[in-house]
């Protein structure tokens, strides 16, 4: 029954599992030039369409990416591990850490497309916060690309009444960001709530994050909320998923 499910099993797919081994094996490490489809009709006899999505499976799993004459290379870049838990704990943002530093550990991340403005929340926002339409709130943007490689964009959406004239509408928020300066104005975060799904990206989500095409984008939604259950923040995030492992560590 097995052969006769591998026998079914389409030719480009036989293809991908062949090469995927080789790069699990270390045959080819990061970097490295994958066989080119003229390679590969010749090693396996089949049509040039075949080869191309063996190739184009391996590129939507993120393990490999193309390179504009030049071929099809062993993917160099390092996933992230999103550790969801040890990353919003108080001691990392109160202690002055930018919560994103967990992820990034010691690789280059630099923050940049950053857009701070005060607006009418919508309906989705408002939903999340718990406030009245037409309620002014404060919406931080900005785009995170570590070693070079858009991995994530996010956009926070805090109540004007709560921010005004703080730090959190500035460009830079100082030491432990937004959440030291929510502590700050005594609307610190003590509960949090995340919401993940996985889907394709929009076009314009695709080009901010340099996707290959077919590669699925992550969506978090988490909101913030105070001691008293105010919801101070909702921050709406959007990540490469070949960029990412979530990680959640937590006692039985």
């Amino acid at each position: 029954m097995t052969s006769q499910g591998a026998t079914r099993q389409p030719k480009y797919q036989r293809i991908a599992d062949a090469l995927r081994k080789s790069i699990q094996a270390g045959e080819y490490g990061p970097g490295d030039r994958l066989p080119g489809e003229n390679d590969l009709m010749a090693a396996y006899e089949v049509a040039r369409m075949t080869a191309r999505q063996a190739l184009g499976v391996l590129q939507n799993e993120g393990l490999a990416e193309a390179r504009k004459g030049a071929g099809v290379f062993v993917r160099a870049f390092r996933p992230l591990r999103r550790r969801g838990l040890q990353r919003l704990a108080q001691e990392q943002w109160g202690s002055g850490r930018s919560i994103w530093s967990t992820d990034s550990e010691d690789r280059e991340l630099v923050v940049d497309q950053i857009d701070v403005r005060e607006e009418e929340a919508d309906d989705r926002v408002c939903d999340a916060l718990g406030i009245t339409p037409g309620t002014q709130v404060w919406a931080r943007s900005r785009r995170f690309v570590l070693d070079g490689k858009p991995v994530l964009f996010a956009t926070s959406y805090l109540p004007s009444d709560v921010v005004a004239g703080s730090p959190i509408t500035q460009h830079e928020t100082g030491p432990g960001g937004t959440y030291a300066r929510l502590a700050e104005l005594g609307h610190g975060p003590a509960h949090f709530r995340e919401e993940i799904r996985s889907r394709m990206p929009s076009a314009e989500e695709a080009d901010r994050l340099s996707l290959a095409m077919g590669t699925p984008v992550i969506r978090i939604v988490r909101t913030a909320f105070t001691e008293d259950g105010r919801a101070v923040e909702v921050n709406e995030m959007t990540l490469d998923s070949a960029s990412y492992v979530l990680e959640y560590d937590f006692d039985a």
